[in-house]
């Protein structure tokens, strides 16, 4: 079984020096898709990072303002220190990442080689992330201990804290998932 398209010489389209032949009839859809999809891509890492950069502004701020009066200060607990710098660091890196991926959007200039970006992006959506997985993963047993003794709004906020900095790092994996696409496709057409 012979395919027609590629027997039948009246299909065949010969291109003179000097002149591009035209695209297949297949290349247009191709192309069309892709250009979805990196408009999918582009759009949902914006929307991941809008949202770890919201949860991570939360855990900030929860955590900075639990501050109850003897013992029920965050700050003489280095795990909930510890939890509070590095959602300083996750707001901050996603702030930046967030506001990076609005203007190549909004303006369709870019900052950074796209290379470079996509490997930032990648490199940095990892350490950030386990890094938060790291603060959270500290802060729970002692938040557990308290809880077993009183139930408060000091552990509750604890609690709340904890929960925004793990969901900023369920989006950074997310979007290092995402990242780690872009970076592959990056290379693949370079």
């Amino acid at each position: 079984m012979s395919n027609p398209e590629y027997s039948s010489p009246k299909n065949h389209v010969q291109s003179t020096p000097g002149t591009a032949e035209p695209p297949q009839a297949g290349a247009v859809p191709m192309i069309i898709r892709r250009w979805r999809r990196d408009d999918l891509v582009r759009k949902g890492s914006l929307v991941l990072r809008g949202l770890a950069f919201m949860f991570s502004l939360l855990s900030f701020i929860i955590m900075a303002s639990n501050k109850h009066g003897g013992w029920k200060d965050f700050d003489k607990y280095e795990e909930f220190r510890y939890l509070l710098a590095i959602s300083i660091l996750s707001t901050l890196y996603t702030g930046a990442q967030a506001f990076r991926h609005v203007h190549e959007i909004s303006t369709g200039g870019l900052l950074f080689k796209q290379q470079v970006s996509a490997l930032i992006d990648f490199a940095g959506d990892q350490i950030v992330a386990y890094l938060l997985a790291s603060a959270a993963s500290t802060a729970v047993p002692m938040t557990n201990r308290m809880s077993d003794n009183v139930e408060n709004l000091f552990t509750q906020s604890l609690a709340a804290s904890i929960s925004m900095a793990f969901l900023t790092f369920i989006m950074l994996a997310l979007s290092a998932l995402i990242s780690g696409y872009k970076l592959s496709t990056q290379s693949a057409y370079i």
